[in-house]
């Protein structure tokens, strides 16, 4: 398994390497590497404890570039109970990725409701196959950084169901996250349930947002996916996602469709 990672860097200052591209641009990362450390920058905020996040809303402006970068991240809106935090990745000054999170107190209701564990996951990935598709370049995010693999559907089949797991840390010496890894596999939605060619048509996500019912446990993450085309309207992927548990949570993806 590789460990190559996808980012090299400290405090605030990180090199993109080629294990974080995606496929319209091999100068460009996925969506899903630059999710990863902002959430990184997201845990690395100090506050009060017995909050969650709950929520993580991505703008992805322009590009993210192989190559050197930024990171802020601040405490929008303190507080014991509810928080807001910020963050944004920057290339050569320009801010080129904007989250904002939400952080609540953990849920008390005295026993009452169904957890999310009460949904079970879908087949696990050992009773997958791996995913097959020819790729316009390597390195890549998939499938080089993250493995991937089916359990339903198949790339670009319309409504699919996959398990992601990362082959190597997002940051250089760094074990990944729980929360890293969800948000790495976060992106994937729109990909594994397409119902376009991507030889001729794009499909970008320019936004990414994650609910959170609970903190994943193991490494793999499952996405349950499927992408909405409205004629004269928009395009949107929805996935419901999973651990070996359970749900964990959900994303959602706005898409700009359009012939190459």
């Amino acid at each position: 398994m590789s460990v190559t990672p996808v980012f090299e860097g400290s405090n605030g200052r990180f090199v993109a390497t080629e294990f974080g591209r995606g496929p319209w641009d091999p100068r460009a990362l996925h969506g899903g590497a630059p999710a990863a450390l902002l959430v990184r920058a997201f845990e690395g905020l100090p506050g009060p404890e017995g909050l969650a996040l709950a929520r993580v809303t991505y703008e992805f402006l322009r590009p993210v570039p192989v190559g050197p970068l930024e990171v802020r991240a601040d405490v929008v809106r303190p507080g014991r109970r509810v928080r807001l935090l910020e963050a944004s990745v920057l290339a050569d000054g320009v801010e080129v990725v904007r989250a904002t999170a939400l952080q609540v107190q953990m849920a008390d209701a005295g026993g009452a409701g169904a957890g999310s564990e009460a949904v079970p996951p879908p087949p696990g990935p050992e009773q997958g196959r791996p995913a097959e598709i020819p790729v316009p370049h390597r390195p890549m995010f998939a499938f080089d950084a993250v493995e991937v693999v089916f359990v339903a559907g198949h790339w670009g089949g319309g409504p699919s169901t996959a398990w992601f797991r990362l082959r190597g840390p997002i940051v250089a010496g760094e074990t990944p996250s729980a929360l890293q890894r969800l948000a790495a596999a976060g992106d994937f939605g729109n990909g594994i349930s397409a119902t376009l060619s991507w030889y001729e048509y794009l499909y970008i996500n320019p936004d990414l947002t994650l609910y959170v019912e609970r903190a994943p446990v193991g490494e793999w993450i499952c996405l349950e996916s499927q992408t909405r085309i409205s004629p004269g309207g928009i395009g949107l992927a929805e996935s419901v996602l999973y651990d070996r548990r359970g749900r964990v949570g959900q994303a959602t993806q706005a898409l700009l469709i359009a012939p190459r």
